[in-house]
Order: C-alpha cells, then structure tokens, then sequence
C-alpha cells in the first residue's frame, strides 16, 4: 500500500475506499492476487457490466485460465478494477471497450455491493449494445471465448453449477424480473 500513486506507474494502481465509498487518500499496487492483503475495512472499486444487445441477447465470456480467480469459468458480464483517480462510470466504459470491444449505448446502473472476502466494491451496471454481435474483441490475458444467449440461455446459467454466485447475487432483483 501506499500514499503516491507515482511510486509504480508500470504497474495497476487502485485507490481505496472506506465501507461507506469514500476514497481513503491511501492507493494499492495490483499483484497477482494480492487484493486479499488490502487492509481490513478498505475496499476497491470494481465494475461490473451484464451486457444486453439491442436484440435481447446477452453476453458471456470465458475467463482465461490464468485468471487468479475463477480461472476458466464462464461469466455474464464484462468488467474488472478502476485504477486511480477513475469514477464508476469511466471505469465501466473503459473496462467494456477493453474486454469486448464494444461501446455502449448506455450504462443502468443496478447497484453497489461490497464484498469483505475480496476487499471489492462493486459497482454493477447494465450496459445496452447494439452493432455487429460478432465484432466481439476479446482482451488477452482476461477472455478466451464469447457467446449471445438468449434469455432462457442466461437464466440457464445463473442457475448452473458454473455460474458465478457473487456475480448472480449482484443481479439477483433483475434475474429475478426476467424470471
């Protein structure tokens, strides 16, 4: 941890945030899955994005294997941590254009979750797309496939053994309008 986000600027650096969403003034430099020694009672801010196309499909991707967390799965959304000095909204559109290659044409946002296990502060959001489906660009490092399903293909999902619990329950009061 430390106080000056010049101190590593390789590297991902995250602001954090005490549990009432206020940045501390203190930063964190991202390792491979060092959020777990993020100082108890601060948190980062993540976003999080269930992406939905104009024609009522939605998107899953792969999570590469080398992922320090839930390496391999298959997820229903898009997104990942703001760096410092990012607000919510810029780190949603950012994090979408960086793993899918998409723009949107609008970002709902649907909630905030804190979550103590990963220090995360997530900020989820629903983001409407439209265009070509199969210009999907995936990001290396972070996805190794992609697929629309329909809304019985998503809820088909969230109901596998595959799915992502955290990633579901951020969603659960609009999984829950589509059911």
């Amino acid at each position: 941890m430390t106080d000056n986000v010049s101190a590593a600027s390789d590297k991902e650096i995250w602001d954090l945030y005490d549990r009432d969403g206020n940045r501390t003034g203190k930063t964190f430099i991202r390792g491979f899955g060092n959020f777990r020694d993020i100082p108890e009672g601060m948190y980062h801010l993540v976003v999080d994005l269930l992406v939905l196309h104009e024609d009522g499909t939605y998107l899953l991707t792969k999570r590469s294997d080398t992922k320090d967390v839930y390496p391999g799965f298959w997820e229903a959304s898009a997104g990942g941590s703001a760096v410092s000095g990012e607000e919510p909204l810029e780190a949603a559109a950012r994090e979408l254009y960086e793993e899918t290659g998409l723009r949107a044409d609008s970002l709902e946002f649907v909630g905030i979750t804190f979550r103590d296990s990963s220090h995360g502060m997530y900020y989820s959001y629903l983001a409407r797309v439209s265009g070509e489906k199969d210009s999907i660009v995936l990001q290396e490092g972070e996805t190794t496939d992609y697929k629309w399903v329909d809304r019985e293909g998503l809820l088909a999902y969230v109901d596998s053994e595959d799915a992502m619990t955290a990633h579901n329950q951020r969603y659960a009061d609009y999984l829950d309008k589509l059911r």
